[in-house]
């Protein structure tokens, strides 16, 4: 009963919103998908049909694109699109800061401001801060902390109260989040390191664009159900705007290739 009266709303809270994204995100893989996404458009139509509301344009939009699909994937920042979230919340998921994944390679090195390799609450908080400014929006601490609270709580898959690469890559659109293509190709932390030092060919201590070439190469061979060998370019440049000065460290590669210690 929870969803029907969340989804029959003119506007949806920010937590109502992260309820309807934790339930229909069944599976808990960062997007909604097959039964998931269909389930959801079945429950929305009946939803709004029992409490006598159209759908709203980008509802129908929306369903026309997916009710018919049987391998369309939806994710956080296409469900926010969709749902009448309240304004300022909804802003974070419509920045033009995240709109390719170079943008966003780029921002994560501005926020993850230590080099920790994690952004943490205050980290994400200072983020969602300027967007909220950049948008000439203006909001009590209070209900910017309630929102830090509950990205942590959508992004934050490891409840470790901080988010990776990866994790956060989830405010990217799915067709434009590159990163989720490298999920499947993650190596445990000796094998990238191995890797590494293999393909920093001059053992300078980081991986310039030609030495990332041949190990994306090499990637794209091994790993053909996941990457594309004609998208290198792409990957490439990508990747390259987590370096600094076109050198790519060996803990700025690890946040894309090194999935643990062992």
């Amino acid at each position: 009963m929870a969803m029907e009266t969340y989804l029959k709303g003119t506007e949806i809270s920010a937590a109502h919103f992260f309820e309807i994204w934790h339930h229909y995100d069944a599976d808990g893989n960062g997007y909604m998908d097959g039964k998931e996404l269909q389930t959801f458009i079945q429950e929305l139509q009946q939803a709004r049909k029992n409490a006598g509301v159209d759908l709203t344009p980008e509802m129908k939009t929306f369903v026309d694109q997916f009710s018919k699909s049987s391998d369309g994937k939806v994710g956080i920042v296409e469900l926010a699109q969709v749902l009448p979230t309240e304004e300022n919340f909804q802003l974070f998921f419509r920045c033009q800061q995240l709109k390719s994944s170079e943008d966003f390679m780029q921002t994560w090195r501005k926020y993850d401001s230590d080099h920790s390799g994690f952004i943490d609450a205050e980290e994400l908080k200072s983020f969602l801060k300027d967007l909220l400014q950049k948008a000439n929006k203006q909001i009590e601490d209070a209900k910017l902390s309630e929102y830090t609270d509950i990205m942590l709580k959508m992004f934050d898959e490891n409840n470790d109260g901080k988010l990776e690469l990866t994790e956060m890559a989830r405010l990217l659109p799915v067709q434009e989040n590159f990163i989720l293509k490298f999920q499947g190709v993650k190596m445990c932390g000796k094998e990238f390191n191995q890797a590494f030092d293999t393909f920093d060919s001059d053992g300078n201590g980081y991986i310039d664009e030609n030495e990332l070439d041949v190990l994306l190469k090499d990637l794209c061979t091994k790993n053909k159900a996941d990457l594309d060998i004609n998208n290198i370019a792409t990957y490439k440049k990508n990747i390259m705007a987590l370096s600094e000065g076109g050198k790519l460290y060996r803990n700025e590669l690890a946040l894309l290739l090194c999935a643990g210690e062992n």
